[in-house]
């Protein structure tokens, strides 16, 4: 039945991909991405897709294992993983997003006080920093600069994009251009002094996680061997697939041990990020 509806749902969209051509020749859209072949089209669109979810890798993998084992329990085991994939897989994206929004601000004090030493105004380097870093963009990033040009609160509408994830080094870029504002002091130097620190604290995280890599890897290759077990156990002819999805005792042993698997992992994970979180704090 899993085979049968991966192929309906294949079919469907394959179908459905031809239709959306013909309109687009109807009316006028021109070939272009239209002009793939139906089943061609529709494998690219699927693999586009796939890449960029690929969570749903585990339901794939669960059809698989239940074509081989003719069974739909590993169909639905893994279609329950998807959820948990796509949250891991969010969470290391917004990780990622965050690393670049603080490598943008550090790039940006730089420019900035590269700026300032060549002789520019304040407003003038912090627009062509934030240009040139991306450290800034949308209406945030617009408002910043407009504060800076016109003579605004340069310092409120820095604390307010300060409030993107990653981008919180411009609570200080916002300290140092109140302190030279208000008291005269060196912008560059301050700047210098921020980017410094900016840049230690990233190597700090950075150092952590080369050392937590290895605890890491551990825990994902302890999770992977009742699969390699399987695998050994199918090789012997032992049938271990039938074993656990056709007879009660091995249904309650694919349950609790799916259970402790998802709750040794989910520690694994818990006691990594702690650990990030602690030296984020430090």
């Amino acid at each position: 039945m899993g085979v049968v509806g991966v192929v309906a749902v294949v079919w469907a969209a394959a179908r459905r991909e031809a239709e959306v051509r013909r309109a687009r020749v109807v009316m006028g859209g021109g070939l272009g991405a239209a002009a793939v072949p139906g089943w061609r089209g529709a494998v690219e669109r699927w693999w586009g897709w796939g890449r960029a979810r690929p969570e749903w890798g585990c339901a794939v993998a669960g059809a698989v294992i239940g074509v081989a084992g003719a069974s739909p329990l590993p169909l639905l085991l893994g279609l329950g993983a998807v959820p948990g994939a796509a949250r891991a897989r969010r969470a290391r994206e917004a990780r990622r997003e965050r690393e670049r929004h603080g490598d943008a601000v550090i790039r940006m004090c730089g420019l900035m006080a590269g700026e300032v030493r060549a002789g520019r105004q304040p407003g003038e380097a912090l627009a062509v920093a934030a240009r040139e870093s991306d450290a800034l963009p949308g209406a945030r990033g617009a408002g910043v600069v407009a504060a800076a040009r016109f003579g605004g609160d340069v310092a409120g509408a820095l604390r307010e994009a300060a409030r993107r994830p990653g981008a919180e080094g411009l609570h200080g870029l916002a300290a140092c251009w109140r302190v030279a504002v208000d008291r005269g002091a060196g912008l560059a130097a301050g700047l210098d002094r921020l980017a410094g620190a900016l840049r230690a604290e990233r190597d700090q995280r950075a150092d952590l996680q080369a050392q937590l890599a290895g605890p890491w890897s551990t825990a994902v290759m302890l999770a992977g061997l009742p699969a390699l077990g399987l695998l050994l156990g199918s090789a012997m002819g032992a049938q271990p697939l039938r074993v656990l999805l056709h007879t009660g005792a091995g249904v309650g042993c694919l349950v609790v041990g799916g259970a402790l698997e998802a709750a040794g992992l989910w520690w694994a994970v818990r006691i990594v990020r702690g650990a990030e979180g602690c030296g984020r704090g430090s």
